[in-house]
């Protein structure tokens, strides 16, 4: 995990949570301070869902253990079958994430030897953690992973662009490549994450607007391109250099790749309002894009010595051109909706939510 502002929160929710205990002068503060880190979640709806959870799950495990205390005191054969016990109730109500909270209180719990009110106090502990995470989570700096993809989708393209470029044209040194794309490939799942949290929020909280839902469109599009080009890649990697080519033929797919490369940055700065519409360019890079497939199914048909392998390249390198191309015809859309169908839409929304 890198620092930001998760990690900030979980400091302070632990703060929160010691300064709570000690202001009800409640023994062991420790235990809602491990609380707090164990319920912190990346988004709003998570940590909606968890605190409900962990409310849940946590009474059932505090429960149980209170009653085990009372008839089987702490003995450490009981704790492990009250645990075994708890684990099950939590998987049989989907609740996999409760476990190790639960777990917490129910140890806890029954170190109390059956004694209600410590086993409630530390009960309650376990409460004041869950309750100050979901509290400061809330409060301060809330998750917003829309402005976080939005502001890492440029920086994982710039590292795709810089691959796709140097690599086919053979300048980058490999040990440099492989590190760079396990890189890529890495961000690229923290996007595919961060999109999923901004789609679970919309559908799960009922919040989504008309806007919002055009931007899941675009967003899941833009996920859709850059594995693509991540399989331009790896095509690039397993099939090219292994393939008979001549100087012809690595400048041709050097000069058509450089053209892909510049459609995706144009497509996602007009998404960023930074590039005049033109409606035009999606055509001419569909031509150019099927006149390269043409060209290079007729040179195939000429070259029979390394045609399966450069083909497979072909192919990715076609079919990351025409993601691209739904890309641009997205965001062609999203930008020149009109006030007009925003507003009929949103009603429609509206309507089926109601």
């Amino acid at each position: 995990m890198a620092f930001g502002a998760r990690v900030l929160k979980t400091g302070i929710a632990v703060t929160l949570s010691l300064y709570i205990s000690m202001l009800f002068e409640f023994q062991l503060p420790v235990i809602a301070a491990v609380a707090a880190i164990f319920a912190m979640q990346p988004s709003i709806y998570r940590s909606w869902r968890h605190f409900l959870d962990q409310l849940q799950t946590n009474t059932l495990g505090a429960a149980m253990a209170m009653l085990a205390g009372m008839f089987l005191s702490k003995d450490p054969f009981a704790i492990g079958i009250v645990c075994i016990l708890a684990i099950m109730i939590c998987l049989k109500l989907k609740m996999e994430e409760t476990i190790g909270l639960t777990l917490v209180t129910v140890i806890v719990v029954m170190e109390a030897s059956g004694q209600w009110d410590f086993a409630l106090t530390r009960f309650l502990l376990s409460l004041i953690g869950i309750g100050s995470a979901f509290i400061i989570n809330v409060l301060f700096f809330p998750p917003k992973p829309k402005e976080q993809f939005v502001k890492q989708i440029q920086t994982v393209f710039n590292k795709l662009s810089l691959l796709l470029r140097t690599f086919v044209s053979d300048e980058i040194k490999e040990s440099v490549f492989r590190q760079e794309k396990q890189a890529l490939e890495n961000e690229v799942k923290s996007l595919a994450q961060k999109y999923s949290l901004f789609e679970e929020d919309l559908k799960k909280l009922k919040k989504s607007t008309f806007s919002q839902i055009r931007h899941l469109v675009v967003y899941k599009q833009m996920l859709t391109t850059l594995h693509k080009g991540i399989e331009v890649l790896d095509a690039v990697e397993q099939h090219y250099f292994q393939a008979a080519r001549t100087p012809e033929i690595d400048a041709y797919f050097d000069l058509h790749l450089e053209m892909f490369i510049k459609y995706h940055e144009h497509v996602l700065l007009k998404f960023g309002d930074k590039l005049k519409p033109d409606s035009s360019e999606n055509e001419k890079m569909e031509q150019a894009n099927d006149d390269f497939m043409k060209t290079m199914i007729k040179s195939y048909s000429e070259e029979r010595e390394g045609v399966l392998r450069l083909s497979i390249v072909t192919a990715a390198m076609y079919d990351y051109c025409f993601q691209i191309g739904r890309l641009d015809k997205q965001v062609e859309q999203f930008n020149s909706k009109s006030p007009e169908e925003k507003e009929t839409v949103e009603k429609l929304i509206s309507w089926f939510k109601k």
